[in-house]
């Protein structure tokens, strides 16, 4: 027989004379990714398989009801871990449902300083939501502010301090 390529490793491989047709090595992790492609594919085409393993999960859960409870008070450290996870998706949600909604505020008419920290910031347009951290400094009014001077406007000789 000749020797063919895997589809998912690309490493060249003997079929096997009882499998002709058999397009995958021998590896295991190649042989689980063609179990779940095979398993994602029955569950998309087939609706009685779909079936079989919505039932087969819950009678399961049925059997094992108290399965994730135990699974919690044995494990705290994971329950934490999915806890502060489970926090970070609540608070993206809440972030993006700002984002899309646009009457709640003019983001420019705030008197504070945002500062973008991250990654590709500068490609960002105004009042873009970022997958950065966003630090933001509350200015305080009092304080006068001073315009910084344009590239014409250079001070010659003396040069005054602003108070900060």
């Amino acid at each position: 027989m000749e020797e063919r390529l895997c589809r998912y490793c690309q490493r060249a491989f003997q079929p096997s004379k009882f499998r002709p047709g058999q397009v995958v090595c021998s590896d295991p992790s190649c042989q689980r990714r063609r179990r779940g492609d095979d398993h994602r594919r029955r569950l998309a085409a087939d609706a009685e398989y779909r079936q079989g393993c919505r039932d087969s999960s819950r009678k399961w859960r049925a059997r094992h009801h108290d399965y994730w409870k135990r699974r919690r008070q044995d494990h705290p450290e994971v329950a934490e871990h999915n806890r502060q996870r489970q926090h970070l998706r609540d608070q993206r949600q809440r972030l993006l449902r700002l984002a899309n909604n646009n009457l709640v505020l003019d983001l420019k008419s705030i008197p504070a300083e945002v500062w973008l920290v991250g990654a590709g910031v500068e490609d960002l347009a105004n009042n873009t939501l970022a997958p950065a951290q966003l630090i933001v400094w509350q200015g305080s009014l009092d304080r006068p502010r001073f315009p910084t001077p344009s590239c014409q406007q250079q001070p010659s000789g003396d040069v005054t301090q602003f108070p900060p």
